[in-house]
């Protein structure tokens, strides 16, 4: 299984223990902290619940430990559930009359919420109301139950596919961005330290390095890389027993796994650097287009080493340059002229 991949697993749940629980031991993402701060420090304030709040960005970058944060500063109950879980808006319901004055509901993958699931959330969201029917035909009736005030906190990692009238619900909407290297050096030393893993400086800058700034993947190749010193060495991790054993991982310097590698010498040997739209892509490595676009993708974007472009995806000179391979004068013509 593709350890890089900052798609949540199984084997993370035994990173619960390693989230913060307070605004203040969070690790970067310094202007969503700040606004977050204000927003408890008003709510408080009032009295009130906080507001409905949507999370987006990249997968692995901390939207459900926020969540757990907003949670733990109100002091209120947090009831966890997905948008795929919720298939029929009877299940809505259930949920909604279970909350209490205060809670916070999460929803992970709001946007693949189903339209008639969506429909009785508005209101819920809104006037703090669910509208029921009762019985069929002409002898049915609306009615209309009271719910708590409470607070819904969504999370997306394609805030496009989010509803116009879902979006336009919440009251604050913050954008989650990859974490930059002195950022992750702390998530990383911070993880060593809690769960007992002896690693010196440069080891921790070496799994930071290519964490690919995603705070999720930097935990998880700790673990990996503590399996590695415990088998090959005297379980101390340094800058060498982390390079070897990363490199094991088929993870390089920048963080780039298997995958991202196909990915970028597919377009360059296949289709001669692009255009070259997604599905093919996703035909040529047997991939889905979903993964590539969710997963490698922003990656790779952020990096500079792929271009969207109306007629396709089209790798730049960075990904040929980090791929040692030649770049043609005519793939840069063909890129200033898209």
């Amino acid at each position: 299984m593709n350890e890089i991949s900052p798609e949540s697993r199984p084997d993370d749940r035994q990173d619960h223990a390693l989230r913060p629980s307070r605004l203040k031991d969070l690790i970067g993402q310094e202007q969503v902290k700040e606004n977050l701060a204000i927003l408890i420090e008003a709510s408080k304030h009032r009295r009130e619940p906080l507001d409905h709040v949507l999370f987006y960005g990249p997968p692995g970058l901390g939207k459900t430990t926020l969540a757990h944060v907003l949670a733990n500063e109100m002091g209120v109950s947090i009831k966890i559930t997905a948008g795929p879980a919720i298939e029929r808006s009877g299940d809505l319901a259930a949920i909604l009359t279970n909350l209490k004055g205060g809670d916070i509901l999460f929803i992970d993958e709001i946007h693949r919420l189903g339209r008639a699931v969506e429909e009785v959330l508005y209101p819920a969201m809104e006037d703090f109301a669910l509208d029921i029917v009762i019985g069929k035909g002409p002898a049915a009736r609306s009615i209309r139950l009271k719910l708590p005030h409470f607070t819904v906190i969504g999370a997306t990692t394609r805030l496009a596919l989010v509803t116009a009238p879902l979006r336009a619900r919440f009251g604050a909407v913050y954008r989650l961005d990859y974490y930059d290297q002195a950022a992750m050096k702390e998530i990383v030393q911070r993880g060593a330290a809690l769960i007992g893993i002896q690693a010196d400086t440069d080891g921790i800058a070496e799994i930071a390095l290519r964490a690919r700034g995603t705070p999720r993947v930097g935990l998880r190749l700790l673990r990996r890389v503590r399996d590695y010193a415990q088998v090959r060495s005297e379980g101390q991790i340094s800058a060498k027993e982390a390079r070897e054993a990363l490199d094991l991982l088929n993870v390089d310097p920048l963080g780039l796994d298997d995958v991202d590698r196909r990915v970028l010498i597919t377009i360059i040997q296949k289709y001669n650097g692009g255009p070259v739209g997604l599905s093919t892509i996703a035909a040529s490595i047997s991939e889905e287009p979903d993964t590539i676009m969710d997963v490698v993708e922003p990656y790779l974007l952020q990096l500079g080493f792929l271009d969207r472009t109306p007629q396709g995806r089209v790798a730049t000179r960075l990904a040929y340059e980090h791929l040692n391979l030649p770049f043609k004068e005519n793939n840069e013509q063909q890129l200033k002229l898209i």
